[in-house]
């Protein structure tokens, strides 16, 4: 197909009257003015979203746990809560769920997702048969929806430090490594059999797993795929961090550093509670940072450093981790307004080349969840996959829309949807603003959570 837009956003930045030759879902050709028999895009062109973290059955709880308790919640209570909540939930339910999250998804711009995937087992923490079922439930949700997948099953083994036990509520959480192993080969398999998806792996947190684990786990997959993305909660909570210096003498991410080979196929969720010379680790390594601004903040984690984490050339991506938004306008532009909150100015994440913070923000966040993902997304350019986004031009035009502005009245001025269109892999899952499954996916939805209690 050929697609032509009179405004759009290339790699090499702001461009008039271009027309896009798309072929297997890939961008084969740019070329100026507008060829025979083209598509048109109604509105400005931009590159798709990547959430670089999501807990997909988080989405169904977002609204459940807020109810506070005389000023004692944190995220250590606010997961007790969730735990009572899955103990409800079968493979079935995980489909409607992640089908219902993936949709909204792509209505609000991100195109791909990576799925930090821990729900292994049956309700009483039983192995399914096949092993892989709920892992399949998340591949048919993603292919449903249309979304790109990146799957992460997670390694969890313990409750904490020094090889806890894991509680009940982690029952369906857990495997050994010999099994996790399987799970990841299984999942490689699946994924062959599902078009725009691969597969990584995700060892919880370095209170979940414990070095050899750790190890034997990156050595399997790595075996697999050498690129495969490996993704990682670390130094979310100050409490992580004490008892991580109690168990290890050393925090989180210099442990990290001094244990593991970590490279650009890393993703470093949260990393919240960094001092410099971890930050500096990071960088050196080529890792990303994946930040969920709206989850960090309703769980009181604490503010990323993103401005001197940028300003050392550090690569990030965003997440919506819980779900309690999943709008990557609202995650960028909090990881800019916390920033001002500390710092008492504004403008804080531009740069000299990009004075537009929204510009700056967008594509640096769609740059490194590609990295995070291993996905050839993320940027507009001959050889890239077709993941686009089409804004409305009626409703930018209420705000500045100059090129140098347009990105800062789409992340900061923009109170409703600008996403208009949206394509995945060269196919459009999202016209008008609408899916061709969203209204018997919210009927579904809502019927579950008809169902679901936390009490």
């Amino acid at each position: 197909m050929k697609l032509f837009a009179e405004k759009i956003l290339l790699s090499s930045g702001w461009a008039e009257n271009q027309t896009l030759t798309i072929k297997h879902g890939v961008i084969t050709a740019i070329k100026s003015g507008q060829d025979n028999d083209v598509e048109l895009a109604q509105g400005i062109v931009i590159p798709g979203m990547v959430n670089c973290h999501s807990h997909a059955f988080q989405r169904a709880f977002a609204g459940f746990s807020e109810q506070g308790s005389d000023g004692q919640d944190s995220f250590w209570t606010w997961r007790k809560i969730m735990y009572k909540f899955l103990k409800q939930l079968s493979a079935s339910d995980a489909e409607v769920i992640a089908t219902q999250l993936y949709i909204e998804m792509l209505k609000m711009g991100y195109t791909r997702v990576a799925e930090f995937h821990y729900l292994h087992h049956d309700v009483e923490g039983k192995n399914y048969t096949p092993l892989a079922t709920m892992a399949q439930a998340i591949f048919k949700a993603a292919q449903q929806a249309g979304i790109g997948l990146t799957l992460l099953p997670v390694l969890y083994r313990f409750a904490g430090f020094g090889e806890q036990v894991p509680s009940e509520g982690q029952r369906r959480f857990i495997n050994d490594v010999s099994q996790f192993n399987q799970l990841v080969s299984d999942c490689f398999a699946l994924s062959e059999t599902y078009a725009n998806t691969n597969v990584g792996i995700a060892p919880h947190s370095l209170r979940a797993v414990d070095k050899a684990s750790l190890q034997a786990a990156v050595k399997h997959v790595r075996q697999l795929n050498a690129n495969a993305p490996i993704h990682i909660h670390i130094s979310e909570q100050q409490q992580e961090v004490a008892d991580c210096i109690a168990y290890y003498g050393k925090r989180p991410v210099q442990w990290l550093l001094d244990n593991v080979e970590l490279d650009p196929q890393w993703c470093l969720i949260h990393a919240t509670h960094i001092d410099e010379n971890e930050m500096q680790g990071i960088v050196n390594k080529g890792a990303v940072a994946g930040i969920c601004p709206t989850t960090e903040a309703n769980l009181g984690d604490g503010i990323f450093p993103t401005a001197e984490f940028l300003q050392q050339q550090g690569t990030l991506a965003i997440g919506s981790d819980s779900h309690i938004s999943v709008n990557p306008i609202e995650e960028l532009r909090w990881l800019e307004y916390a920033q001002r909150l500390i710092k008492q100015q504004r403008a804080v994440l531009a740069t000299k080349e990009h004075s537009s913070v929204g510009l700056n923000l967008w594509q640096k966040a769609a740059q490194g969840g590609a990295q995070s993902t291993y996905s050839n997304v993320g940027e507009l350019a001959v050889g890239k996959q077709a993941d686009l986004l089409v804004l409305s031009q009626q409703q930018l035009t209420l705000f500045a829309n100059e090129d140098k502005y347009r990105l800062d009245s789409f992340i900061f001025a923009s109170q409703q949807n600008p996403v208009q269109d949206v394509m995945v892999n060269g196919c459009w899952v999202i016209k008008n603003n609408r899916h061709h499954l969203e209204t018997s996916s919210r009927h579904k939805f809502s019927c579950l959570l008809n169902r679901l209690t936390v009490n």
